[in-house]
């Protein structure tokens, strides 16, 4: 479902130009000079309102985190958030997921966070998952060694095919659960992943962790799946 325009949105987002870079290829490479004292970069692809960014940037405050989001719309809402409680650690830009490489330097970013992304069901629409091979090459890339993608979602299937696609690249995939918050709220929470945990709905989450220093298409022959596991997609 389409979201619908907010109103009075690009005054609204003007006023928080602050916490915006429009030009995100010309800062590739120099991320770390945006916060002073910055540890590491890390990256949130989708942020949607902003719930979890927020959070993850208030707990980290060492951390530059870049919240990526192609949907203004949505963005603006994380953005509000963010001058309003007033992080100096979060940057927002409006971009596309397959850019990535145009983004970021080689090992600059040492976790990427990926959150109930799309899950694209139709079989032909696999390669625009964001666990789909192609995303998992970017994020290699981009990634040291030692670095990690953290990823939820609330759809079963799509979570086992992603696990088969880490294995697939390379990743040691670590911290594997299917029902995250059976024990009580883990973690931080998305706006979607509150409403979702309301309903009862177990969310599933799992680590992928970068172990290994070599081209993201060189992948050991050993850790790639069966042929009935690659070709597999939607149920």
């Amino acid at each position: 479902m389409r979201m619908r325009n907010k109103k009075n949105l690009i005054p609204r987002m003007e006023k928080c130009a602050a916490v915006q870079v429009f030009d995100p290829a010309a800062q590739r490479g120099r991320w770390a000079a945006l916060l002073d004292g910055c540890a590491e970069v890390r990256a949130e692809i989708g942020c949607g309102k902003g719930q979890f960014t927020a959070a993850v940037a208030h707990a980290s405050p060492d951390a530059l985190l870049v919240a990526i989001e192609k949907v203004p719309n949505a963005m603006v809402t994380a953005m509000e958030r963010a001058v309003a409680e007033d992080i100096p650690n979060v940057r927002f830009i409006d971009a596309d997921a397959a850019t990535l490489r145009e983004i970021f330097a080689p090992g600059e970013v040492s976790v990427f966070y990926i959150n109930f992304p799309d899950p694209w069901p139709r079989k032909k629409e696999a390669k625009h998952r964001l666990t789909a091979p192609a995303f998992l090459a970017m994020y290699w890339d981009t990634l040291p060694v030692g670095g990690r993608i953290e990823y939820k979602t609330d759809q079963q299937w799509l979570f086992d095919w992603s696990l088969e696609q880490f294995a697939y690249m390379g990743y040691d995939v670590r911290d594997v659960t299917r029902d995250l918050h059976a024990n009580g709220q883990t973690g931080f929470m998305t706006n979607y992943e509150t409403r979702f945990h309301e309903q009862g709905v177990p969310i599933c989450r799992c680590v992928a962790v970068k172990t290994e220093d070599r081209p993201a298409t060189a992948v050991p022959e050993k850790k790639r799946p069966a042929p009935d596991e690659a070709a597999r997609s939607t149920p």
